[in-house]
């Protein structure tokens, strides 16, 4: 694969409360946000995003960082050059004030910013509501955006924050403590289902986390969780991408099923379709 030069894509840029971010936009239909993981919109993210366009729904992209379209594997620009260009994205991460890290019971300032985007592309895109992915360090994002009752399919691919440099860390997420009520009061009332995705062995999503999930939100928190051996092993990094990097593209992998469970979470609660059998535990 090498860098995407983003045909098929509209640029835009969405600004809310002077800060403007650009967007790439696909497809019609209702909104599913799609927030990247580090170094930011590859060209797997975009494949991921044309296959939400290709079931009916308007796949929107933020870019929070990084270069839209590149490539970040060192077979693409360079062991050197690869790593410089994830190391620069991730510090842009750190130093920001919009990201929150380390920090337990709070979300990233950068949430109302991704709310007020969601809001806007319900308004334009029309349908009952919108979708959200978030990816490794933008996974809990999704959670903390369903605060707003225009959300209504959340998906948390290997939520990565707050990076579980402790026990404490892994046992929690990037959410606080009343915007998990706002969600968790939501589930109880709306039947809002949660969907999270981790490979087992990933270090950077412990298994602490995804318990906690299950303890505060119950049967609406749908856990997707994967064997190591699953990930496609031409991936880069161990296994952590479940939807991009070390997704398995074919018919019988346990992550093109998770793909499918994601799909078909998207059709059911935003284009109205039947929801197909689960096919991953």
């Amino acid at each position: 694969m090498a860098d995407h030069d983003l045909t098929g894509y509209e640029k835009s840029t969405f600004t809310h409360e002077g800060i403007g971010r650009p967007i790439l936009r696909r497809g019609t239909g209702p909104a599913v946000i799609v927030m990247a993981e580090i170094p930011g919109i590859t060209p797997k993210v975009l494949e991921f995003a044309d296959r939400l366009a290709a079931i009916g729904c308007t796949a929107v992209l933020p870019v929070l960082f990084g270069e839209p379209g590149r490539d970040p594997r060192p077979d693409a620009h360079g062991p050197l050059s690869a790593g410089r260009y994830t190391a620069s994205s991730m510090l842009k991460v750190c130093v920001s004030r919009e990201f929150t890290v380390l920090a337990t019971g709070r979300s990233s300032r950068v949430v109302a910013w991704l709310r007020a985007l969601a809001a806007d592309e319900h308004e334009r895109c029309g349908g009952p509501g919108v979708g959200a992915v978030g990816m490794c360090l933008t996974g809990g994002f999704a959670l903390a955006m369903a605060t707003d009752a225009r959300l209504i399919a959340p998906v948390l691919s290997q939520p990565s924050l707050p990076l579980a440099v402790s026990a404490g860390r892994s046992r929690t997420i990037d959410i606080g403590a009343e915007e998990l009520a706002v969600v968790r009061g939501r589930c109880e009332r709306e039947g809002l289902q949660v969907m999270g995705l981790r490979f087992k062995g990933d270090r950077l999503v412990p298994g602490d986390r995804f318990a906690f999930l299950r303890r505060e939100l119950g049967d609406a928190f749908v856990a997707v969780e994967l064997d190591d051996g699953a990930a496609n092993p031409d991936g880069v990094l161990p296994p952590h991408s479940v939807l991009t990097e070390h997704l398995l593209d074919a018919p019988g992998e346990p992550t093109r099923a998770a793909l499918d469970q994601v799909l078909g979470l998207f059709r059911a609660r935003l284009l109205g379709e039947a929801p197909a059998a689960r096919t991953v535990p």
